[in-house]
């Protein structure tokens, strides 16, 4: 039985790469362990339902605060991906069979959080036909069913290998927000995310818009890879000539030593730069911290992504 508590058998496919030395992490970086009684309810519910969070299988910083306020990002689907991303801390190999009792366990979970806002990601699914796009759509009209006033935000993958009417199948399912993270600028792909394409996700997203405009479009990467500045720029003109909404920038984290090298932790300052550009470019929301993750504050930044929005169009 595989342990994927053990390194080797959680990345198999990293087994073979040189150790990257894992550098002190600055003071704005630091967060504080998880404790309290809320931070035990959300670990409790998620166990009793069964569920996978991609804030324990990526190692998320933010996991103390978020849990503590009884917020959590479910991942479904299972917890092995396809993929190899050099970045991700997610095992990675053949995942098992979907269970289609998960929806509703979903929803059941949602419920009794009693979350205003709740966001759902899942492994990427290259084994499935539809990579996985029905059982998003399941989940999202389970949790529609069991909570109707909950706003939903999924954050999804690519897709890469499906038909395009796959994307149609979730969007008509209807979530508040649609995200997928390029997750870094188009020059590093082949060496940390090389099982995606930086275009196909692009376009992923403008077709969200071309589907049902109506929809909040959401995207994010990390910085602290390799990237320069310049190319940070371009990404988020690549972003706005998709009519992405919502942009997040965050510090990437180094998972393990044998996981892709931190070149060099952002200050909070350059964030701020970034964050003055982007909404400069026209985005109606931008998270851009060190901190910042996909689905952190993720429920106050909604209603403020649909607060600009509306305040948008009544100067239209």
């Amino acid at each position: 039985m595989r342990d994927l508590k053990l390194p080797e058998e959680r990345h198999p496919e990293k087994a073979h790469r040189a150790d990257n030395a894992q550098p002190k992490k600055p003071s704005w970086i630091r967060v504080k362990a998880p404790v309290g009684e809320g931070y035990r309810k959300t670990h409790q519910i998620m166990r009793e339902h069964k569920l996978v969070t991609v804030c324990e299988e990526a190692g998320c910083p933010n996991a103390g605060e978020c849990w503590s306020q009884g917020h959590a990002t479910m991942m479904i689907m299972g917890e092995i991906c396809t993929r190899g991303c050099t970045f991700c801390n997610v095992a990675t190999g053949r995942p098992q069979d979907l269970d289609l009792f998960e929806p509703g366990r979903v929803a059941d979970a949602v419920h009794k959080l009693g979350l205003n806002h709740v966001v759902i990601t899942s492994v990427d699914r290259d084994d499935l036909e539809d990579g996985g796009a029905e059982h998003f759509a399941m989940t999202i009209r389970a949790i529609r069913k069991r909570s109707p006033g909950t706003t939903i935000e999924i954050l999804t993958p690519d897709f890469l290998k499906c038909a395009p009417s796959v994307l149609e199948t979730v969007v008509a399912a209807k979530p508040d927000v649609f995200n997928h993270n390029l997750e870094t600028v188009p020059g590093l792909y082949p060496e940390v995310r090389p099982g995606a394409r930086y275009f196909h996700s692009l376009r992923l997203l403008q077709r969200v818009k071309e589907i049902d405009p109506s929809m909040f479009t959401k995207s994010g990467i990390m910085v602290g890879l390799g990237e320069d500045r310049q190319s940070v720029l371009q990404v988020m003109d690549d972003m706005r000539a998709a009519d992405i909404d919502f942009l997040t920038i965050g510090q990437y984290l180094q998972p393990t030593p044998k996981h892709h090298a931190v070149d060099r932790f952002v200050h909070p300052d350059e964030f701020a730069a970034y964050e003055k550009a982007a909404y400069g470019k026209g985005f109606l929301m931008v998270s851009a911290t060190p901190l910042t993750r996909s689905s952190y504050h993720a429920g106050d930044d909604f209603d403020r992504l649909r607060s600009a929005r509306m305040e948008k169009l009544g100067r239209a």
